[in-house]
């Protein structure tokens, strides 16, 4: 995240070489390692490599790929490997088949991998991974935002934190990651706002041009949205697929994209893989505190800190808190008085102008993001 599952692959069929336990590879190129003994990952993703124009090394297991682990531009781990070389850094990408089900994911977290591939769903995703790593370009930053618990004000604190970063002079892209939450549109009064929504993309497969998203989406606050529609009617589908293919565009075109992450296991595999920083948003409650913990691991390994909501002198200690949770802290969100009327009549906006929200806002962005400009 997803980290990534893509639906619509834009690879040919076919395998692009017969080789086993190594692929046309030369010694001098810094270029993929898949590590894997499973023939049907292998031919898949030397397809792949093949398709994007780059040069594969394969390997059966970690000892046989030591000597040019740390040389790869990319490392992809294929979900038969259950172990690691120590002292390495992790892999690029966990890649595994459709049937491996819920086992990818735990893997991956288990190994601190970057990013899941689901094949030959994530095909076109990952042949565009590839290639970008070739030549990388500097990009935004994803940063996630989820409630440890039910009714924590992560949707709450993500539009806060948008408005902050864009008071700041960065371009900012606000996410809705919870298609069951009615719609963060209507928190922020631009259900009218011109501009494409979550099922406008559902059919979006290969690559997004950064610019074109930026022109085609809703703007609000001085900064740019994308949400599921505020409506009675039910949303379309949209496959993890899709969403990792935004959010690819979305950190090329934004220097900061914050995702307001919904909670369950399908939601964290479609959005919170593809999130480089998670913030943790935590009421000073101690059942939240456990229920934040327990959350911890089915998060994807990346740095994780933790924001408590509530009146300073009147909660538990926020470095506590953070302790009991095992993550850093942030900062410590207001209670501010009416904040539910304000989520209900669409004016979170108005009410992240006092001061005592620009403050807390401006700490957590300096903590969690630095200067995203």
């Amino acid at each position: 995240m997803s980290r990534h599952q893509l639906l619509n692959s834009d690879i040919p069929p076919g395998r692009a070489a017969d080789s086993r336990d190594v692929a046309w590879l030369p010694d001098t190129s810094a270029g993929t390692l898949l590590v894997t003994g499973n023939d049907l990952l292998r031919g898949e993703v030397e397809r792949i490599v093949a398709a994007a124009g780059g040069a594969l090394r394969t390997v059966p297991d970690v000892l046989a790929a030591a000597p040019f682990w740390d040389a790869a531009a990319v490392v992809l781990v294929g979900s038969d490997i259950n172990t690691l070389l120590p002292r390495r850094r992790a892999p690029g990408v966990l890649v595994g088949l459709a049937g491996d089900g819920d086992r990818l994911w735990q893997l991956a977290a288990a190994m601190g991998a970057e990013r899941v591939a689901v094949l030959p769903q994530a095909s076109a995703w990952l042949a565009a991974h590839l290639s970008r790593s070739r030549s990388p370009a500097a990009g935004g930053l994803v940063l996630g935002i989820t409630g440890g618990c039910g009714g924590a004000g992560a949707t709450t604190a993500a539009i806060w934190l948008a408005q902050a970063a864009a008071r700041n002079g960065a371009r900012v892209l606000l996410v809705d990651g919870d298609p069951r939450g009615g719609g963060l549109e209507l928190a922020l009064a631009a259900e009218d706002a011109p501009g494409l929504r979550w099922p406008d993309l559902a059919g979006a497969s290969g690559s997004i041009d950064p610019g074109q998203l930026i022109e085609s989406l809703p703007g609000v606050g001085g900064f740019s949205f994308l949400s599921w529609p505020g409506r009675r009617e039910g949303a379309a589908v949209v496959e993890p697929s899709t969403v990792s293919i935004v959010l690819d565009a979305a950190r090329r075109g934004y220097q900061l994209a914050i995702l307001d992450i919904g909670r369950g296991g399908e939601a964290f595999r479609a959005f919170a893989w593809d999130c480089d920083r998670i913030v943790l948003i935590v009421p000073a409650q101690l059942r939240a505190a456990v229920a934040a913990a327990r959350l911890l691991h089915d998060l994807p390994p990346v740095e994780t800190s933790l924001v408590v909501r509530g009146k300073p002198g009147s909660m538990l200690d926020g470095e506590l808190i953070a302790e009991s949770v095992g993550v850093p802290l942030s900062g410590v969100m207001p209670e501010v008085r009416g904040t539910a009327a304000a989520t209900d009549l669409g004016r979170l906006l108005n009410a992240g102008q006092q001061r005592i929200v620009r403050r807390f806002a401006a700490a957590v962005l300096e903590q969690s993001v630095g200067d995203p400009r």
